[in-house]
């Protein structure tokens, strides 16, 4: 194994830049695909009939096609169909519209949505009736039953499987290589096109994505533990006793 190139400062460069990118893809499309996944919860289990079919049409058409055509359909399709546009390229957004980066984050961001939308409307279901009728009781409107009852208990639930969608989304990131986005696999591939070395820089990276994983894997426990009204974990012990039958009353 031939790790010298890491002194190189020319690869070290486009390792970072990949780093970099691949980090505030994944905070990027993360944050903003679980807040898009909120409100297509909500507006298929809330909204009126129109707008729940339009919702499950939508989250359908996301979930049945590849990830990578959907990069390529928002890199390659609407982004030349905005160039079309008289004044687009005078407008202020256009330095961010004419940036691979953008479509790569807006294609993230929408596949978070569909799945993670599907997840918590499944958690808002399975939110026992009987703490929103006690809510109704004390009085609160539908705005705060939502948002201090039936949401939080039903993120509770979910964040197990919310962990999951954001570990398959940082998987996700080297897609973004096929549309030129300096990430870590396009840093690997420049690695290994200029050093004809195959396995090491395919190595340092996938050493890279798997503590990344363990880092956001941990992270989210921590988040499970400390959520509001969340109740301490049992224990191994406890939860072996009680599987066993060797729990005492």
């Amino acid at each position: 194994m031939d790790f010298t190139w890491l002194t190189n400062t020319f690869y070290l460069g486009y390792l970072w830049e990949g780093f970099v990118n691949t980090m505030l893809l994944v905070a990027i499309s993360g944050s903003l695909g679980l807040a898009l996944a909120v409100l297509l919860a909500l507006g298929r289990i809330a909204g009126k009939r129109p707008l729940q079919l339009l919702i499950r049409g939508f989250t359908t058409t996301i979930r049945g096609t590849p990830l990578l055509v959907q990069l390529f359909f928002f890199y390659d399709g609407v982004g030349r169909v905005l160039t079309q546009f008289p004044g687009v390229r005078d407008t202020f957004m256009w330095p961010v519209l004419r940036e691979a980066f953008f479509y790569g984050a807006l294609a993230f961001t929408i596949s978070v949505g569909a799945y993670a939308s599907e997840v918590i409307r499944g958690a808002m279901l399975s939110v026992p009736s009987g703490e929103l009728e006690a809510a109704r009781a004390f009085g609160m409107s539908r705005f705060k039953i939502i948002w201090r009852i039936w949401l939080p208990h039903a993120i509770q639930i979910c964040l197990p499987t919310l962990t999951g969608e954001l570990i398959l989304l940082l998987k996700s990131v080297p897609l973004v290589s096929t549309i030129a986005v300096m990430d870590l696999l396009k840093a690997a591939n420049i690695v290994r096109d200029e050093t004809f070395l195959v396995y090491e820089p395919l190595l340092l990276i996938a050493g890279i994505y798997i503590a990344l994983t363990l880092i956001l894997t941990f992270g989210m426990r921590i988040v499970e533990h400390n959520f509001p009204g969340v109740r301490p974990a049992a224990s191994r012990r406890g939860v072996l006793a009680l599987l066993t039958g060797t729990r005492r009353a």
